[in-house]
Order: structure tokens, then C-alpha cells, then sequence
């Protein structure tokens, strides 16, 4: 019987090349893999649909389901997660020294709706008694037009071709957030600096204190293709499990390092003392403070038309007890 052909776009990470390069296929599906960087990949699958399935910004996803766009439908799996402290950047000239100080200053950020963004925010509001209203924000064009904003907020798109990152270095704005490292910060300019230069502590202790390991991005597939062929999800989330759990192995190697990071082995036992064994969760349970997080962030911003329930967003047909069954029989190591 022939197998059902698929295209999909997803990044070019570690968890997920052994789809990428056929060392494991997903049961029934020819799979198409196309490595896209996130950006072009949301671009494309919000405003063309081009692809069967595709990673995608889950707050972009929770916004579209939040106002009945049902285009789509997730899997629990997440192929971006990081923490943001690390994000958040500063004008040396800026008067700003800790997250109090950035009250009723001009903030950057690419796209205000771009899940980055919503983790900041949330931890500004929740640690640090900073609220949206006490920002100024400095925005660049959405990736995805549909996201009404609140009123309340002071907003003002760059004109022309500005970029961000050299305005936070002129000091025309106070402060940064930006998924990538600032040009001139990398050039080694002393005009920028990290809010939370010491954020991996920063970082430790959030985790520990709330159990939110921030995600950045989810999985989705056309949800025609899912009711037309529901199986599918399955196949797709065991093909991503065991991607995930091979990838673990390779890192995990003490006979030749698969990274280029003399203490690699080291790095890997330090995170498991604080996340368990399972680093990178692709469940709901395994990832529950983080979901509950996001979706009362994205609802507090005003980013969503109401309050989503975690369980609304994804496929119904993965209930949590499958990984744990795929695991007890060896199909997921």
C-alpha cells in the first residue's frame, strides 16, 4: 500500500534531524522535510498554508484558535523552548540597571504578538510589578496581521528601514527584546548590555520557583488533514518522540562528543538535576505550568479573545497516558 505523501516545514534541529535525514520515518508517510528558519515558516503556513504540517509560533496559534480560526490543529510537540531573561537587552545610557527601571521607556521589539515577547512580558508583570501600560513600545511589522491590539498601550511602528538594534546602540530607544543577538552587541559594543547579565542564575531560579520551561514554538497540521486522517497525528508524534529520545543517546555518548563542548556530558547531567530526565517535554502533563502560563499571559496582554483552555489546543486523539505506553514497550527508549 502506498504511503501517504507529506510535506512539512520545521527547523534544522538536533530533536528533529533524524526526521530530516530518514533515520526514522513516521509509520504510513512518505515524509517531504523542508528545513525553513521559523520566521519564513510562519510566514508562509499563516497567510498561505503551503505546508501539510509545520512548526509554528504558539502564540500566533493560540491567538488563531482563540478567535475561531480552526485552520489548524497541534500536536504536543514543541521544537522551540528557551528561557527569555537571556533576550532582553538595554542602552548602557538608558538609566535603566534592573527590570523596576524600565517603567515609561521606549521598548523594542520585532513583532509585540511574537511569543518571546508574551514570556517577557509575563515575567516582567508577574516578578517585577512592570505592566505593558508602563512601556512605551517601538515595534517592527507583524509576521501575522490579524492581532488586534489593546488600547490601553502606547505603540509606534518603525518607519522606514530602521533597524532595532542599532536604534537601542544610538540610544533612541531604552531597551530591546530580540530572539537574536543585537549586531552591534555581538561587535562588542559597549552601548548595550543585558538587563539580567547573570541570567542563567536568573533563569535557574525561575524554573525552580514556577516550573515553566518557556516554549516558543509547537507543531500543527491542517486540521482537514486531520479529521480526513486522524491517524496521522499519531504517526507524526511517535516520529517526533522517538527523534527526540534518539537524539538524547547521541548527545549523552562519552566515546566521541557530538557537540563541539568539552564538557557537553557535563552540561547534560546539570540539567537533568533540575528538569528530570525528560529535558525537553513533548507532552501536556510534562509541560503543564508553561501551557497554563502562556495562555493566561496571552489573555492578560490581550492578545486572545478570551481565556483559551490548554486542552482546546491540541489534537484529542494524544492523551497523556501514550507516551508512558510507548515507552513501557520499547517503542520510545
Amino acid at each position: 500500500m502506498a504511503k501517504l505523501r507529506l510535506t512539512i516545514a520545521c527547523g534544522n534541529y538536533d530533536r528533529t534531524r533524524a526526521l530530516m535525514d530518514k533515520t526514522i520515518e513516521p509509520e504510513g508517510i512518505d515524509l517531504n522535510y523542508i528545513p525553513l528558519v521559523a520566521g519564513e515558516t510562519f510566514w508562509r503556513m499563516l497567510n498561505n498554508e503551503e505546508f501539510d504540517a509545520s512548526e509554528m509560533s504558539l502564540s500566533s496559534y493560540t491567538n488563531l484558535r482563540s478567535q475561531g480560526d480552526n485552520r489548524f490543529i497541534a500536536l504536543p510537540v514543541f521544537p522551540s523552548r528557551i528561557f527569555r531573561h537571556s533576550c532582553v537587552y538595554i542602552s548602557a545610557g538608558s538609566g535603566i540597571n534592573r527590570p523596576a527601571d524600565l517603567k515609561g521607556k521606549r521598548l523594542g521589539v520585532a513583532d509585540y504578538q511574537m511569543t518571546a515577547a508574551v514570556w517577557v512580558r509575563g515575567f516582567l508583570r508577574h516578578d517585577y510589578g512592570v505592566m505593558p501600560e508602563d512601556l512605551h513600545w517601538v515595534t517592527g511589522a507583524p509576521v501575522h496581521s490579524g492581532v488586534q491590539m489593546p488600547a490601553a498601550l502606547k505603540l509606534e511602528q518603525v518607519k522606514g528601514s530602521r533597524h532595532l538594534d542599532e536604534m537601542l546602540e544610538a540610544g533612541e530607544i531604552d531597551a530591546l527584546i530580540t530572539v537574536a543577538f543585537p549586531r552591534p552587541f555581538l561587535s562588542g559594543s559597549a552601548r548595550i548590555k543585558r538587563l539580567f547579565p547573570n541570567y542563567r542564575e536568573v533563569e535557574t531560579e525561575y524554573y525552580r520557583r514556577t516550573g515553566i520551561f518557556p516554549i516558543m514554538h509547537t507543531f500543527v497540521l491542517k486540521t482537514g488533514l486531520f479529521e480526513a486522517s486522524p491517524w496521522v497525528a499519531i504517526s507524526l508524534y511517535k516520529a517526533f518522540l522517538q527523534a527526540k529520545e534518539l537524539n538524547y543517546r547521541r548527545l549523552y555518548d562519552s566515546n566521541v562528543l557530538a557537540a563541539s563542548l568539552p564538557w557537553l556530558l557535563d552540561e547534560i547531567e546539570s540539567c537533568r538535576r533540575i528538569f528530570g530526565q525528560d529535558i525537553w517535554s513533548y507532552s501536556v502533563e510534562g509541560s503543564r505550568p508553561t501551557l497554563e502560563a502562556l495562555v493566561q499571559y496571552l489573555d492578560e496582554q490581550g492578545l486572545t479573545r478570551r481565556k483559551m483552555a490548554v486542552e482546546e489546543l491540541f489534537v484529542p486523539t494524544i492523551q497523556e497516558h501514550f507516551a508512558n505506553y510507548l515507552r513501557l514497550t520499547g517503542e520510545v527508549r
